[in-house]
């Protein structure tokens, strides 16, 4: 590691003016780059105490050997010359942004005699139009397949061309009218490629002008009774309109733009570009960067607007850039933008309207790509084990956690309660041994006692299964955990312990789980508990929690091994509510199965009805024998207890002859309901 102060420049040796400076390390490699208005006074920034400098610009003056400076006439320039370097020299302490993947563009050819519109990838090329980028390449033939009715143009390879030139037959896109077939001379060079431009202007937005041509000559052909060209234009525009509709109206005003935003951690930034042209969405893209430097979200911007813009020239660049943030300062990038466009280009921060709720749209998209690009990032094997390594630093134990089991209790306001427990093994979920629990030992809404029950049927059948040999045994009773089946239909086992166990809670959850334990003697697992509020972590007896960094991979694991059992409980918890919702009473015949109960629902029509029928009407059904008739019958006359006869006119609870209340003296003509408001809807239904 060197000093700095070993290879500091001598007082009066940097100019105060513009420039681009270079880091070099031991190995004359360039680590990094940066640009200046005044190059004195921010070297200067680098040379002083270690103590008072951000970790990633010490780390780099501590790497650095050596530090070099280019004087230049403008802040301009400065913002040129350092993407050169940057591009050049690929420093490791400079922000770069690496496409999250290789984006297809729409490409018009015109640097060839025939123009020719297809697929395309990678660096553009001189000469060729782009349109784009698009998130698939199926989207791109999709557009183009539905063009070509209007626009012919040429998209047959090289090889195909001259084939069908030297054969004087044209492909089979010639014959079905989606290709002008230029290779065949039905159509001369002159006018192809004016057809390829005319394909060029509709891309770029102007769809007015083609629209109200096409409508013109289907009413001028219409009216010369020449229906069958009427109709042709007709489609036509209707391909039009349609390819149209693949992009949304999202501006109003037909406003050409590119919306920048920016989502970013202490780690980690991602960026989401929009490409608006004609007021719609033609392209989208992102990229995802390592904070190497201290940057602020300004600077990440102008560092974007440099990999956008840097090959860019003419109408690659739009009027206008909305970004979430300005460069500091912002004169220099606005200029040189201006510049690469050939006029003036605005730079700024929408504040209203259609603009904004679009810039929040951007935003949104650049969040999930930092949180997707972050769950890729687990899957990466360093990362895990250097996440399961700080756990194990964290929580002071021996080794690292290969075996984690996460448990969370979920319910509905004290209802159908439920448990899930989630394993992850080296960092990954291992969704095979999860499990499901329903709370069986008290009926209501209590988190601590739940947590305790369950901690206790899985550690109890833990400690089963460890005298157990061998698989499970035909007709053997299921485990308290509802286990998911393996393979071959088998419940899994409990066999396995983890080496920590997490509750998705704080100190009462913990000191739960931890007594569950002590009480069956296991004392060779580790307890902790993340709580949601403030992403602490808990452990037995400490009045204190353990505060992990934000930018932990440990506390980053936690979280996601958390979530998962949160998102396992509730999905557990809402089929079983929507179960219980659709239950009827022939769930509890014994023997019925869901084919006879369809039966039966069908021949009756609806089980108040059913309930009504005598057993030798129930015989009926085909499949349903008299003993299942009683066992209906019986099972549906116990559904709903009996209740008194009110007549419905008067409100009148009317009474049998003991003078009890019955349902036999009905007031004449009219009509008795038995059953309370609930049981009347639930048989009506």
């Amino acid at each position: 590691m060197a000093d700095p102060s070993s290879y500091r420049p001598r007082p009066g040796e940097i100019p105060d003016s513009p420039g681009v400076y270079r880091f070099r390390d031991e190995h004359r490699r360039v680590i990094y780059v940066g640009k200046a208005k005044s190059l004195r006074q921010r070297l200067a920034n680098y040379f002083q105490d270690l103590a008072n400098l951000h970790p990633r610009t010490r780390s780099m003056v501590t790497t650095a050997a050596s530090v070099e400076w280019t004087v230049v006439s403008t802040e301009v320039e400065a913002l040129q010359l350092e993407y050169s370097w940057i591009k050049e020299y690929d420093p490791r302490f400079n922000v770069k942004y690496r496409d999250d993947k290789s984006y297809p563009y729409l490409a018009v050819t015109l640097n060839e005699q025939f123009p020719r519109v297809q697929v395309m990838r990678g660096h553009k090329k001189k000469g060729v139009r782009y349109f784009g980028p698009y998130g698939h390449a199926w989207a791109i033939r999709d557009t183009v397949d539905l063009l070509l009715r209007v626009f012919p143009v040429r998209t047959c390879s090289a090889g195909v061309f001259k084939n069908a030139a030297r054969t004087g037959r044209p492909c089979l896109l010639g014959y079905i009218g989606k290709c002008s077939a230029p290779c065949v001379e039905r159509i001369s060079a002159e006018d192809h490629r004016e057809l390829a431009e005319d394909f060029c202007d509709f891309m770029a937005g102007r769809t007015g002008t083609y629209l109200r041509r096409l409508e013109k000559q289907m009413a001028e052909a219409a009216e010369d009774m020449e229906y069958e060209r009427a109709a042709r234009l007709r489609d036509d525009i209707g391909a039009l309109k349609k390819a149209m509709e693949k992009s949304a109206v999202v501006l109003a005003d037909a406003t050409d733009a590119d919306l920048i935003a920016v989502a970013e951690d202490e780690l980690e930034a991602a960026v989401q570009i929009f490409h608006v042209r004609g007021g719609r969405v033609r392209g989208q893209r992102g990229w995802v960067t390592d904070k190497v430097e201290d940057v602020t979200t300004g600077a990440l911007v102008e560092h974007a607007l440099q990999q956008l813009y840097g090959e860019e020239k003419g109408d690659a660049v739009p009027k206008e850039v909305l970004v979430p943030a300005l460069p500091d300062p912002l004169e220099p990038v606005q200029q040189w933008l201006t510049d690469r466009r050939g006029s003036g280009v605005s730079l700024r921060i929408p504040q209203r309207g259609d603009k904004k709720a679009l810039m929040e749209t951007v935003q949104r998209n650049a969040q999930q790509s930092l949180v997707l690009h972050k769950t890729k990032r687990a899957s990466d094997l360093t990362t895990r084990s250097r996440a399961l390594e700080e756990i194990a630093e964290a929580l002071g134990l021996d080794s690292a956690p290969l075996r984690i089991e996460c448990y969370d209790i979920s319910h509905l306001q004290g209802d159908d309660v439920v448990a899930s427990m989630v394993v992850f093994e080296d960092g990954l979920a291992r969704k095979s041994e999860y499990r499901r629990f329903q709370i069986k030992g008290f009926e209501g809404q209590d988190d601590v006692r739940s947590m305790h029950e369950v901690i206790t049927r899985r550690f109890r059948r833990y400690l089963a299964e460890k005298e157990r040999t061998g698989e499970w045994a035909d007709g053997e009773e299921l485990p308290d955990g509802e286990a998911l089946k393996d393979e071959e239909g088998r419940p899994k086992r409990f066999a396995y312990p983890p080496q920590l166990v997490v509750v998705d809670g704080g100190q009462p959850q913990v000191a739960a789980a931890q007594r569950a334990l002590d009480e069956l003697g296991i004392d060779d697992i580790a307890v902790c508990g993340l709580a949601k509020r403030l992403e602490e972590v808990w452990l037995p007896g400490e009045d204190d929690p353990v505060v992990l960094p934000r930018t932990s991979e440990g506390l980053y694991l936690l979280q996601r091994v958390r979530d998962e059992a949160h998102r396992f409980a509730i999905t557990y918890q809402r089929t079983k509510r929507a179960k219980r919702f659709r239950s009827s009473p022939l769930d509890d015949v014994p023997g019925l199965g869901e084919t006879r109960k369809q039966a039966l629902i069908k021949h009756f029509g609806s089980v108040k009805k059913l309930r009504s029928a005598t057993i030798d009407q129930i015989c009926e059904v085909p499949g349903i024998g008299r003993k299942t008739a009683e066992t209906v019958a019986v099972a549906l006359a116990r559904a709903i207890p009996a209740a008194p006869a009110v007549n419905t006119a008067t409100g009148e609870i009317m009474e049998d002859e003991d003078g009890a209340p019955g349902t036999t003296a009905d007031a004449p003509g009219e009509p008795v309901t038995a059953g309370t408001p609930d049981e009347r809807r639930g048989q009506e239904t």
